[in-house]
């Protein structure tokens, strides 16, 4: 690589390094992290969105967890050695003000080593900020040709290319690190910038260069699953692809890297892991209240795909230590795949026909026509709460989209998403529940009726509002991400509502009966021990009642659990289903009956490396088998979360509708295209 490709590829590094200043400081704004400084690192100020917060929040959480345990200890014992920090791409982050302001620098020292030009931005902000300077110390005169930028009693400010080790070495010596003393190595999405050649250099320089040292990496890991190559072509469109994560895709494979580069011992866990595991509950209900929020699918994912990680030699601090065991959060692997469930593509429309959206509800009218409705997507080439209807027909083999704006349509329809849609026949379907917004519920219940043009001979779609209620109040649930099931009472039909959220409780645990020919609310006797509250679960219908599959909980943890809504003489009973072996906890998924087996497709787990495919229950024996889904055929990603899916019996097949999310900061991700899963190969 030459001179000015290696230039490019520094702008593009160092233009990440300003978008996570700015982001840091938002999150300080926000209340999420005290940081008195942020703001005062970097030009300009930028609102992020709250699931950006999240990310960086738990970011920030992870290093401070590891920072303060070699602090802690390398400084507690009286008479011992100034310990050490040496933060690798420091960038603007403002570690060093917030130690300092603790007091928590005291026997302690900081370098900071980046890009000659980010340093020297720093240190010019730094001079021009009283409060930053007054911090920092009396500023220590340096030979100006040098790359020490900045130099006080207790901290170094160095401009040196990472991928030079040994000016690194000579300066970092020059400014008066010591090899010898206790070290902390910090170095925050550092590495997987670097080409895979100079990280590993750098791995093994550091190992080789401090005999008692604490190596503490944050980054990316995952590159194969639908959510991680959506990461990695983010940061190729920004110049500054992620390098090492073919050789290094999980945690295990970067504990081994250490290793094997001269670290004695290494321990990593991903970032759904340690949230869970070492940030005290009351911290994480504080910062999960602190915004409106309802992205959780995009939370789980991001955390899955970025780890913290702790390397040691000597007898500075064991990495047990740093992330001590725990049962807080356990790793569940899935049992051997019984199966593969082949994926295709079967209804590629022109880009203003195809079901572009997440978050959206689909319900089969007939064999050969599938309405699907709301949701966010793309709609007149923008990103938003899509108004237009989209109907579904079978051409033959194939599948045909088309979007709908009919009789009252565009008035009708709100645009909400996270809401439920149940055939009542032919032409008639309704619509309960969903939102408009994290804090506004879409209110009134819908009602859907298809009509036949007889003039055109086509079919048009007629919109109208209408409300139900019971004894004369209005009592529709107003809350998204539950169910509706079809249940069974007395010879009568109803529907089961259950779960969800809303905007006064994150979780809900009741249910609600509607009466399908008097379209009102009804009280129907239900005994047994009730499942515990959750949304973003999955519903069917069973044998006149409704099976219930996993979802989200109080506390934003999947579920694992399977219950049965079982009809008896004088109502319906609560049965939890036994399973063995458990399935993985799941939410975001759909389900399905068939032959007698409950299938479980897709969602986001957290307790899992791999993602899930089609969980398979037999009902009858309550034996559970994983299959996974080949999507080689399919020319994208599938990312099979806030997806709808149609189950076609009599053809063995599975219609997989939308999908997708706003992938953290990598941007929003739909899949394009209407795709089919094989399920003949079904025992």
């Amino acid at each position: 690589m030459g001179p000015r490709s290696h230039g490019r590829r520094a702008g593009a590094v160092q233009s990440t390094n300003d978008s996570s200043a700015l982001s840091k400081s938002s999150l300080a704004a926000r209340g999420y992290v005290h940081d008195a400084f942020a703001a005062l690192l970097v030009p300009g100020t930028a609102r992020r969105a709250p699931l950006i917060h999240r990310g960086y929040y738990v970011r920030a959480r992870a290093v401070r967890h590891c920072v303060r345990a070699f602090l802690k200890q390398t400084c507690a014992a009286p008479g011992a050695p100034r310990a050490q920090i040496l933060s690798l791409g420091a960038g603007s982050d403002s570690l060093y003000f917030r130690l300092k302001a603790a007091g928590r620098l005291a026997g302690a020292a900081l370098w900071e080593v980046d890009f000659p030009d980010v340093a020297r931005c720093k240190a010019e902000r730094i001079r021009k900020s009283p409060e930053l300077r007054a911090l920092a110390g009396p500023e220590r005169s340096a030979d100006p040709a040098s790359a020490l930028y900045f130099q006080s009693p207790d901290y170094r400010i160095l401009g040196v290319d990472l991928r030079r080790l040994q000016p690194l070495e000579r300066t970092l010596s020059a400014a008066g690190l010591d090899a010898a003393a206790p070290t902390l190595l910090l170095a925050e999405a550092v590495l997987t910038y670097l080409e895979p050649e100079d990280a590993a250099a750098l791995v093994a320089w550091a190992a080789q260069r401090f005999p008692d040292a604490l190596f503490v990496v944050y980054e990316q890991m995952r590159p194969h699953d639908a959510f991680g190559q959506v990461m990695q072509r983010h940061f190729r469109q920004l110049g500054s692809p992620l390098h090492g994560l073919e050789r290094f895709p999980d945690v295990e494979a970067q504990r081994r890297r250490f290793l094997e580069a001269g670290w004695a011992a290494c321990s990593a866990v991903d970032m759904n892991a340690f949230y869970r595991r070492f940030l005290p509950s009351e911290e994480r209900r504080r910062a999960e209240q602190l915004e409106p929020f309802d992205e959780f699918e995009e939370w789980h994912l991001k955390c899955s795909h970025y780890f913290i990680l702790a390397a040691s030699r000597g007898h500075t601090l064991s990495p047990t230590r740093v992330f001590p065991p725990s049962d807080a959060f356990s790793q569940l692997d899935p049992a051997p795949p019984s199966g593969v469930f082949r994926a295709r593509v079967v209804a590629a429309d022109r880009p203003d026909q195809s079901l572009n959206r997440y978050g959206h509800a689909s319900v089969a009218l007939r064999r050969d026509l599938i309405l699907s409705a709301g949701g966010f997507g793309a709609q007149a080439g923008r990103h938003c709460r899509v108004r237009s209807l989209h109907a579904l027909a079978a051409r033959g083999s194939e599948w045909e989209g088309a979007h709908i704006c009919g009789r009252g349509a565009e008035a009708g329809w709100d645009g909400r998403l996270h809401h439920t849609m149940t055939r009542l026949s032919d032409t008639h379907v309704v619509v309960l529940g969903g939102r408009l917004s994290p804090v506004t519920p879409a209110s009134g219940i819908l009602q859907l009726r298809l009509c036949r043009s007889e003039a055109q001979g086509a079919e048009d779609l007629d919109l109208t509002v209408a409300k139900a209620g019971a004894e004369g109040e209005d009592s529709t649930p107003a809350c998204w991400r539950h169910s509706t099931t079809e249940v069974s009472y007395e010879s009568q039909r109803y529907l089961f509502v259950y779960g969800g959220r809303s905007v006064l409780h994150p979780v809900l645990s009741g249910w609600h009966f509607l009466h399908v020919g008097a379209m009102a609310w009804v009280s129907i006797p239900v005994k047994g021990q009730a499942p515990a509250g959750r949304h973003s679960h999955s519903a069917c219908s069973w044998q006149g009642g409704a099976l219930i599959a996993g979802g989200l909980g109080l506390s934003e943890e999947p579920l694992g659990s399977v219950f049965f809504l079982k009809p008896t003489s004088g109502g319906f009973l609560w049965e939890p289903v036994e399973i063995q072996p458990p399935v993985t906890p799941r939410y975001s998924h759909t389900a399905h009956v068939l032959n007698g087996n409950l299938l479980l497709v897709g969602g986001v787990c957290i307790h899992s490396s791999s993602v899930p495919g089609v969980t398979v229950i037999n009902l009858s024996t309550g034996l559970s088998s994983e299959y996974q889904i080949d999507s080689t055929c399919v020319p994208w990603p599938l990312m099979l979360h806030n997806h709808t899916s149609i189950l076609l019996p009599e053809e063995q097949k599975l219609l997989l509708l939308g999908g997708g999310g706003n992938c953290f900061s990598f941007g929003t991700y739909l899949n394009p295209h209407v795709v089919t899963l094989d399920l003949s190969s079904l025992k």
